[in-house]
């Protein structure tokens, strides 16, 4: 741009001098004019004066001088302006991207911290996360655990069952070959060769039952080993999966699906309960009505004690779980169970089914277990009524026999003692033969 302008600037002065230059010519042509001219009478002997233009001529360069002067030094400012202000804008532009590069550093410091923060919170929660499902692991294995043990013992008391079974029909066995045997000696002999032979079976069978014991046992002990190991698997494979967030999902679905097919098998069972009390209740009314209609034709008889078919228990639990195991350990001992989520569902099946023992939780919501029992002991419809109370805390003692709990059960209780209260009550109470 400056060399543009020393051009333009020489250009001018080049015009300058031709113009000075010409009106020069033009001058020193009109000054011969003149001198040419013909002078006016009584002047011819004077001399003509020539017109001086020297001077004028070096007046006209000295503007054209001082004009041009002027201009660059015009030009020369408005460069120096120009250039004052281009290095102000450069100042300005550097103090613009240092601020920029500034903020830039800045928000990428507030984003930093902010992804850490989401990162330790992240850690946290798949932490919580982990041991939460470690816990419910831990839990489940107990669960499995007392589950194994009761069937275990009651396995073993099946069999103690069974063995004294045996034990008394080779009791009676023998008493009646001793008797055949003081009867007539021939008898005697055919008896103890039949009473050989039979004991010869009665060996075998019992060698044959041991071994399908055994062999029942073996295949337990296998069946829990390999649940052992594959439970130490599934546990490997769950830890290992805590540290892939697509693995702990679909873990987490696979659990989800077999709680709701567990809670689905408990609410069918629940369900085939439920028919199986109204079916039996429907059977035992029919029942009393046709016993009714045959009392009021036949004159009255001796009373007797309830059979274990009549016998109707109610069972009052929030839980579901609960429910349907207790219900499914009545059942197999034939009686009948009527089935109660709450203290006020209990108080109406006990207005319409009339049980003969009532079963109840401590804690359920709205009317729990104490304030149930004082309602039952406040009616005399049913203040007589046998009340088995179930509880995990041994504080509640007190609180139970100030309510008028006819016996309470520690958790966990065994099966056998629940039975034994119910068959108590159940003896206790006398229908007409």
């Amino acid at each position: 741009m400056n060399e543009l302008l020393i051009w333009i600037l020489a250009a001018a002065a080049v015009a300058v001098v031709l113009l000075l230059w010409g009106l020069s010519r033009r001058r020193q042509r009109q000054a011969e004019l003149d001198r040419e001219t013909v002078v006016p009478t009584g002047l011819e002997d004077e001399p003509t004066a020539p017109v001086s233009t020297p001077d004028a001529d070096m007046q006209a360069v000295r503007e054209v001088e001082e004009a041009l002067n002027q201009r660059l030094a015009e030009q020369r400012a408005e460069e120096e302006r120009i250039e004052a202000e281009r290095a102000q804008a450069e100042r300005d532009d550097a103090a613009r991207r240092a601020a920029e590069a500034e903020a830039r550093e800045a928000q990428a410091q507030a984003e930093a911290e902010r992804l850490a923060r989401e990162q330790a919170e992240r850690e946290a929660a798949e932490a919580a996360r982990a041991a939460a499902e470690a816990e419910a692991e831990r839990l489940a294995e107990e669960a499995a655990a007392r589950e194994a043990e009761a069937r275990r013992a009651a396995e073993a008391q099946a069999e103690a069952e069974r063995l004294a079974r045996e034990q008394a029909e080779r009791e009676a066995a023998e008493a009646e070959a001793a008797r055949a045997a003081a009867a007539a000696e021939a008898e005697r002999q055919a008896a103890e060769a039949a009473a050989r032979e039979a004991e010869a079976r009665r060996v075998a069978e019992a060698q044959a039952e041991a071994e399908r014991l055994a062999r029942e046992q073996a295949e337990r002990e296998a069946a829990e080993a390999e649940a052992a190991r594959a439970a130490a698997e599934a546990q490997r494979l769950a830890q290992a999966a805590a540290a892939r967030e697509a693995e702990a999902r679909r873990a987490a679905e696979a659990q989800a699906e077999a709680e709701r097919v567990a809670r689905e098998q408990a609410e069918r069972e629940a369900a085939e309960a439920e028919a199986r009390r109204v079916a039996e209740a429907a059977a035992a009314q029919a029942a009393a009505q046709a016993a009714a209609a045959a009392a009021a034709a036949q004159p009255a008889t001796a009373p007797r004690e309830l059979r274990a078919d009549e016998t109707l228990v109610l069972v009052a639990d929030d839980s579901k779980i609960v429910r349907v195991k207790i219900s499914r350990l009545l059942t197999g001992q034939t009686y009948r169970v009527a089935l109660a989520e709450s203290g006020e569902q209990a108080l109406e099946l006990l207005a319409a089914e009339r049980p003969h023992v009532v079963i109840t939780d401590v804690e359920m919501p709205g009317i729990d277990g104490f304030e149930l029992t004082r309602q039952v002991r406040a009616n005399p419809a049913w203040s007589d009524l046998p009340v088995l109370m179930i509880t995990s805390s041994d504080d509640k003692r007190e609180q139970a026999e100030a309510a008028g709990v006819t016996q309470l059960l520690g958790k966990p209780y065994s099966e056998e003692a629940l039975i034994a209260a119910i068959e108590r009550a159940r003896l206790a109470v006398r229908v007409p033969a």
